[in-house]
């Protein structure tokens, strides 16, 4: 289920953007920096009380303004708020109400969104009674707080998580979403219009045609499914006059999380681009089955190597996802198209792999016996017990003595061994390591190692 948005909004200079920051630089707000991964300044992943997030900045809304800068900030509020499960109304105790502000208001109320409206920069007593003045904007409880000092966060984030969308199971039966994602112009509407066999998207060399994510059911072979035709990515310094466009990553990005299959569309004239890599770590990072489209291959003049030393050029760019397969397509002329459902098949079915618990640990115990864990300072690692928690991606539980002595290489030893034990190739899978609990059961280790490690 993708993860619930919470968008920042309000007029200019009212602390929106130190809001912000203090959310992303304090504990209730967790955001990692992973390799390959875009992290645009407009947006981040945020946790409280296990409730995940994705907050998203937006500019100062001026709503009587009509120069080109003030219309594009309210165009990109608005699609913020559109985009949005809750919006986070900032407004300033210490200057008060302002016309602004109520104009702000009104925008908001159309929207039919929970609001949690919020006095920032009230951090003395002296701005204390400012707080209920804003009651006069009829949209709800105002909430003191001060993004900069960081009082009254805590509570704050508490009403924005009571108004998530409650989780509900997951239907097996529900149609797969696939998402098409890339850089603009390389060839998605196309390929969204090839596999359904009609003009669904417009179709232009314009980058940034598709500003929105649409989704298309369609049923292939018995199965139901959606496809999810999305905004072109582009690097984040070709966007900063385009503004509008950030949103549209954004949007992407939502997409992708939504998705259970990633296509990764590349242009093969123009081979693998530092954002095609940042994309294909996003994609990673969210743990999603994906396929590496190359598209425009008929463009490419070829020999009997051309297509083997392309893929390993991209093996080396993509080295953090080495599972990721590969297509050479020509969404144009059709060449291959037929084969991307296959594909899609393959890698939702790997993803959504359940081992059996006594099979996971009869493979962890081989895998032990072949190639002895590490040790440091003369105590070596064990582990005890496999256990897999979920798909999509198939994650798996080792407990263990200690942590700590699971070095990066052998953890990967793991990871490469199960794949080939159970033919998860094709998909990423996930292992967590953490310290056994007490009467967890330890696998069969070979006699005369019994002792190691405790």
């Amino acid at each position: 289920m993708a993860k619930p948005l919470v968008a920042v909004v309000g007029r200019p200079n009212v602390g929106k953007s130190t809001l912000f920051n203090k959310l992303v630089g304090r504990r209730v707000a967790i955001v990692e920096d992973t390799p390959g991964v875009t992290r645009d300044r407009i947006y981040c992943d945020a946790e409280w009380l296990n409730h995940k997030f994705t907050l998203i900045d937006t500019g100062g809304i001026e709503p009587v303004k009509e120069d080109v800068i003030s219309v594009q900030m309210r165009r990109q509020a608005q699609l913020a708020i559109d985009m949005a499960d809750v919006i986070l109304f900032v407004t300033d105790g210490r200057e008060g109400i302002t016309s602004a502000d109520e104009d702000v208001a009104d925008m908001l109320r159309k929207s039919s969104k929970p609001i949690v409206l919020v006095v920032n920069k009230v951090d003395t007593a002296k701005f204390e009674d400012s707080v209920y003045d804003f009651y006069s904007l009829g949209i709800g409880t105002p909430m003191a707080i001060s993004g900069e000092q960081g009082l009254g966060l805590g509570d704050m984030l508490d009403e924005i998580v009571s108004h998530f969308p409650k989780t509900e199971h997951e239907d097996d039966e529900q149609a797969i979403g696939i998402a098409v994602v890339g850089r603009p112009n390389v060839g998605k509407s196309s390929l969204v219009n090839a596999l359904l066999g009609r003009e669904r998207t417009i179709v232009s060399n314009i980058p940034g045609t598709t500003r929105d994510a649409i989704d298309t059911p369609f049923e292939y072979m018995g199965e139901q499914y959606i496809l999810i035709d999305t905004a072109g990515i582009r690097r984040k310094r070709a966007i900063e006059d385009e503004s509008i466009e950030r949103y549209s990553v954004i949007r992407s990005l939502g997409a992708i999380r939504r998705a259970d299959v990633a296509l990764i569309v590349v242009d093969a004239s123009q081979g693998l681009s530092e954002q095609d890599v940042r994309l294909a770590g996003y994609v990673h990072e969210e743990g999603k089955a994906c396929v590496l489209i190359v598209n425009k291959w008929d463009l490419i003049e070829k020999d009997t190597n051309t297509m083997n030393e392309f893929k390993k050029k991209l093996r080396s760019d993509l080295a953090f996802m080495e599972y990721v397969p590969m297509l050479f397509i020509s969404a144009l002329n059709g060449q291959r198209v037929n084969k991307v459902m296959e594909y899609v098949r393959l890698v939702y079915e790997q993803s959504s792999r359940r081992i059996s618990t006594g099979l996971l640990n009869d493979i962890v115990s081989e895998a032990v016996t072949i190639t002895e864990p590490p040790s440091d300072n003369g105590r070596r690692l064990r582990i005890y017990y496999a256990t897999q928690v979920s798909v999509r991606p198939p994650t798996f539980v080792l407990f263990v003595n200690d942590p700590d002595i699971m070095h990066f290489s052998y953890k990967r030893y793991l990871e490469n061994y199960l794949r080939k034990s159970f033919g998860l190739d094709s998909t990423p899978i996930r292992i967590i390591v953490r310290k056994r609990e007490k009467n967890t059961d330890r696998l069969n280790v070979p006699k005369g190692r019994e002792n190691d490690g405790e």
